[in-house]
């Protein structure tokens, strides 16, 4: 199994005290936070996406281009690009610059998003966010991999002898696809042979290893190895503490603040992944995907959960409105103290040497 941090890069008040940090701080805790990452042996760091809302994750390039000058190994990445949003030729120009900065240790997650807002800020029609998504993802892919690109657009206006500049590290980076609800990203995923990457945060999991499960059995359809199938998994946050009593209690006043402003924020709209489906920790840990509680519980449900997905790599995500030492001292020990429970049971070719598409500068450590 391979690790992953992954930051969407919330800025919102704490739901019970109000507390705040300033934008700048929030930015740099990032920075600090994937340093930390890396010193501690985790494969990747990825950041957000997000155009509207209480977040400040509208820039990941420029994010990336910072984590890129400040760490030497880890692979950085998205969760998501909002490929629906962007121009492809921006897209392949500014990520090869990022993967250029990191000395080839990029790979991305791409998506629509899961939000309905950002559509009329860029000027585009939520009807067709999967045809957008499905042309700009092509036209990267093609953009990527070959210069002097002739390309007729439907949304996007036609190419002529295009070549975006700069060219990646090392060959074209890997482009993994973000998976939530619809069954479009797991079917274009696996129609390109393409890794995808579940959410796995606000529903229950039989919502998302259907999806899994569509993923592998098209990939094959399509004539795909089986073995280019590498499947990541989200969680619906992390809190570890000596005893499951004390996690539940600690993250309690932040998990169910959080659901009752999403709850909210979605009044009416019944549609699936807007709002948690745990309306309580306790329903979270029992029947979600959060993972709080002690080490060894955290590292049981870790393996229980890749029994029903078959994964290969486990996003977490720390409440960025807990103490910030606190929120270290979770990373450290699931570092020390979850991680090698996980791995000692499961294991994976995602990464290592025998992965032939992996970063062109990123080897995992094993």
């Amino acid at each position: 199994m391979r690790f992953q941090v992954l930051d969407i890069v919330p800025h919102t008040a704490h739901p019970v005290t109000g507390e705040i940090i300033s934008v700048h701080e929030r930015l740099t805790r990032v920075v600090e936070t994937a340093v930390l990452a890396e010193r501690l042996g985790f494969d990747s760091y990825a950041v957000g996406e997000r155009h509207a809302g209480e977040f400040v994750s509208s820039a990941p390039t420029v994010l990336l281009g910072a984590i890129a000058q400040a760490t030497e190994r880890i692979l950085l990445s998205t969760g998501v690009t909002v490929l629906s949003l962007l121009d492809p030729v921006r897209v392949a120009e500014d990520y090869a610059t990022v993967d250029q900065l990191s000395g080839g240790r990029l790979e991305i997650v791409i998506g629509k998003g899961n939000e309905d807002r950002h559509f009329p800020m860029f000027g585009l029609e939520l009807a067709r966010q999967y045809e957008y998504l499905t042309e700009n993802y092509e036209l990267l892919r093609l953009l990527l991999r070959e210069t002097d690109v002739d390309r007729a657009g439907t949304h996007h206006a036609d190419l002529a002898g295009v070549t975006t500049f700069p060219r990646p590290f090392d060959g074209p980076f890997r482009i993994w696809h973000g998976s939530a609800t619809s069954t479009h990203a797991v079917d274009l995923a696996a129609r390109w042979g393409d890794p995808i990457f579940s959410a796995n945060a606000l529903q229950p999991r039989e919502n998302y290893r259907v999806l899994i499960d569509r993923y592998r059995d098209k990939l094959v359809e399509h004539g795909h190895d089986p073995a280019v199938g590498y499947v990541g998994s989200g969680s619906g946050g992390l809190f570890l503490a000596d005893t499951d009593a004390e996690a539940i209690a600690e993250y309690r006043p932040v998990y169910e603040g959080f659901a009752a402003k999403l709850r909210a924020a979605h009044a009416g709209d019944d549609r699936p992944g807007k709002v948690t489906s745990f309306a309580t920790v306790e329903e979270a840990v029992a029947r979600g995907p959060a993972l709080v509680g002690t080490p060894e519980r955290v590292a049981e449900k870790i393996v229980d959960y890749h029994r029903a997905y078959g994964h290969d790599v486990q996003s977490v995500s720390i409440n960025p409105v807990l103490p910030y030492a606190t929120q270290h001292e979770v990373l450290i020990r699931f570092a020390t103290e979850v991680v090698p429970l996980v791995r000692r049971e499961l294991s994976t070719t995602l990464w290592g040497p025998e992965d032939k598409a992996r970063a062109a500068g990123f080897t995992a450590r094993d």
